[in-house]
């Protein structure tokens, strides 16, 4: 592959912004080499400005379950720029949108939308806090919930990508109402209840962990975390920004019987465009701003571009509830596929699969929590990645990230991406020997 154009854009880019990124893991620090620049996607396929194409397993980090340049998405979002852009008003389409997510979730009846995942959790704190009228929150050390300073504490994803769980800049004063359990570890979170001095008032956990790699929470793990919210009176938040429509139709909820109190939603409900949500039952959204003290506010929530882009995405998957079960077979033959690879030059690796989401460690463990997640072979997920990519397949560049299938993922590039592992996990072995 040839990325002459790629580095000479990122050479440029980085004189102007920091890192040369506009989100830090997009650097490729941790695998190595230059960041793709993308020219267009069509499909399930990327091209970059030097012309290369790569099988596309990113789809812009989850939100593109129906691939690129989706006919029904990009007609929606035309006939709304039509009309345009932004009123800073209230549109009927941000109640299509909002009845057609209450109408999935029994614990959702009311939703608020606001521009990114980050904004979203950051609101539903806030609500829970003002609903419980207690301060403190137990997060799960590996589970990132955006940038927000109260959760940017042990985070997974970029901030693990580059070494620094927590980040300067957050004050402490913030941060010590912010206990840490252990991700699949309820004595630990029995602890943080114990501990907290002025009383919990939620817990927020990702049901499907998708940034400290894939690492799904068990059955029995939520149901003793919604008992122990409930003895001690606080709030269970589900973070399903990731999982929410690619796990399954209702996310997580569709494949636990635990239910939350509040759930954070984005990525596939906005199709593409920037979009995030959070919901609950009436009795707690009534404490949100204008019906209740809780202040929350954007002047671009609810942007009826970004609610068209939503909406179509939304109808489709509704339309197409087979779907789930094709995506679901073709990402655990992805997974079978890489570890018969690795398999066959006794290279260990372990791999889950959840829905239309996927993810591989180079490990001989199971992962169960964000301590095991740092034991796994970073450096041979590095040289994957490169030879994968080198090989036209474009995974995600850090080890602590989740894939995704989407619909335009066709049993062909499934094959060939299988076809290519077995190749790199060849020179992997072969570069091992010689070293």
């Amino acid at each position: 592959m040839n990325y002459s154009n790629s580095i000479e854009a990122f050479e440029k880019a980085y004189q102007v912004i920091p890192g040369g990124v506009d989100s830090p893991v997009r650097a490729f620090k941790s695998v190595g080499g230059t960041p793709l620049f993308i020219d267009r996607g069509e499909g399930g396929y990327l091209y970059d400005i030097d012309g290369n194409r790569y099988i596309d397993y990113v789809q812009s980090w989850g939100p593109l379950i129906f691939g690129h340049c989706d006919k029904d998405i990009q007609d929606a979002v035309m006939g709304a720029v039509q009309n345009g852009l932004s009123f800073g008003a209230p549109t009927t389409i941000e109640t299509n949108l909002a009845q057609e997510i209450v109408s999935l979730f029994d614990v959702i009846d009311k939703v608020r939308f606001v521009s990114s995942g980050t904004e979203a959790v950051m609101s539903a704190l806030r609500l829970a806090r003002g609903y419980t009228g207690r301060d403190d929150i137990i997060k799960f050390t590996g589970c990132y919930h955006g940038h927000s300073d109260s959760l940017l504490v042990q985070a997974g994803s970029g901030a693990a990508t580059f070494g620094n769980p927590s980040s300067p800049g957050v004050p402490k004063d913030l941060t010590k109402h912010t206990l840490l359990a252990t991700y699949n570890d309820i004595a630990s979170v029995r602890r943080c209840f114990e501990e907290s001095a002025d009383g919990v008032a939620c817990v927020i956990i990702e049901p499907i962990a998708g940034n400290m790699g894939l690492v799904p929470a068990s059955e029995e793990f939520l149901k003793m975390v919604r008992q122990l919210c409930d003895e001690h009176g606080a709030l269970l938040i589900f973070d399903e920004v990731m999982s929410g429509f690619r796990a399954s139709l209702t996310g997580a909820q569709g494949l636990t019987m635990v239910k939350p109190d509040i759930v954070t939603l984005g990525k596939v409900i906005g199709g593409g465009m920037p979009v995030g949500a959070f919901g609950a039952t009436a009795e707690i959204m009534g404490y949100l701003s204008p019906e209740g003290p809780v202040y929350q506010a954007g002047t671009l929530s609810g942007n009826p571009v970004a609610m068209a882009a939503g909406l179509a995405s939304l109808r489709k998957l509704k339309s197409h509830p087979a779907l789930y079960v094709t995506l679901g077979n073709r990402a655990k033959r992805l997974m079978k596929g890489f570890k018969d690879a690795a398999d066959s030059v006794g290279i260990p690796l372990v791999t889950e699969v959840r829905g239309s989401m996927f993810g591989l460690f180079f490990s001989p463990d199971k992962i169960t929590n964000f301590e095991e997640a740092l034991k796994n072979d970073t450096a041979k997920f590095a040289k994957f990645h490169k030879g994968m990519l080198d090989h036209g397949i474009c995974l995600a560049c850090s080890s602590f990230e989740t894939g995704f299938i989407s619909s335009e993922t066709s049993d062909e590039m499934i094959e060939e991406t299988i076809r290519v592992a077995y190749l790199v996990m060849q020179e992997i072995k072969g570069n091992q020997v010689e070293e």
